[in-house]
């Protein structure tokens, strides 16, 4: 599915196999949520330094010094897969359910439904990892994205303003509601929102588009992987 904003998406991963099999297919939920040793620990800052700064393949490469078994490294190389666009991100996520990491797992598993377009799946796994981790802003934001795709705004609304209210320095929320406020014509609640929360014009401007495409006829509209937080460049935490 294509994202609908320019420099932004999720790929979904296509993936290496070895005589036909998945490589990851024999990982179980067996992830230890043992806490990393010093060592351990520093090379899973340095990757999550270096995915901050856009390094992804240099990220992985130290992910790939530590453990499997450890579900931190899973946790971040299922991450780095999928913003890589590389299909071994599933099977890790789906390693991690039913673990101390099951939220992020369905939230996980959630941007890569919507990414494929599956907003049913989406909302399903979204759900989840909201019940998992109510606090999350970045899952709430993105359970909002996914309603907002199914014309549910009243749904999206609420998911966005809880975003918002969690973490008030994240803005991506923000401009998702921006994005659901122009889509209903609330030209005047939005531009009240724009000047409370000192949204840039660009930022404007991209809300407009993706509001635009939403009420379009016969086109797709924009969905997680135009708009979630796991594109930013967040440490992967």
């Amino acid at each position: 599915m294509k994202a609908m904003m320019a420099g932004l998406s999720l790929l979904l991963l296509g993936g290496c196999a070895s005589n036909g099999q998945d490589p990851w297919s024999a990982l179980t939920n067996s992830a230890s949520c043992s806490k990393p040793s010093s060592d351990q620990q520093l090379s899973l800052n340095l990757a999550d330094d270096m995915a901050k700064d856009g390094k992804l393949h240099a990220s992985l490469a130290n992910l790939q010094n530590l453990p499997d078994n450890l579900a931190d490294v899973r946790l971040r190389k299922a991450k780095v897969y999928r913003l890589l666009g590389r299909n071994e991100a599933e099977p890790l996520y789906r390693s991690l359910l039913g673990s101390c990491m099951a939220a992020e797992a369905e939230h996980g598993l959630g941007q890569l439904a919507a990414a494929n377009g599956d907003n049913g799946q989406a909302q399903a796994h979204l759900q989840r990892a909201a019940r998992l981790a109510p606090t999350d802003e970045k899952i709430r934001n993105d359970l909002g994205v996914v309603y907002l795709n199914q014309q549910r705004v009243e749904d999206a609304k609420f998911e966005f303003l809880t975003a918002m209210e969690l973490k008030q320095s994240d803005q991506l929320a923000a401009v998702n509601l921006v994005t659901l406020l122009i889509y209903q014509d609330d030209w005047s609640r939005a531009a009240e929102l724009v000047s409370r929360v000192g949204l840039s014009p660009a930022q404007v401007t991209e809300a407009q588009a993706r509001a635009e495409r939403l009420k379009a006829p016969g086109k797709v509209a924009p969905t997680v992987a135009a708009q979630v937080a796991a594109v930013t460049a967040s440490p992967l935490q």
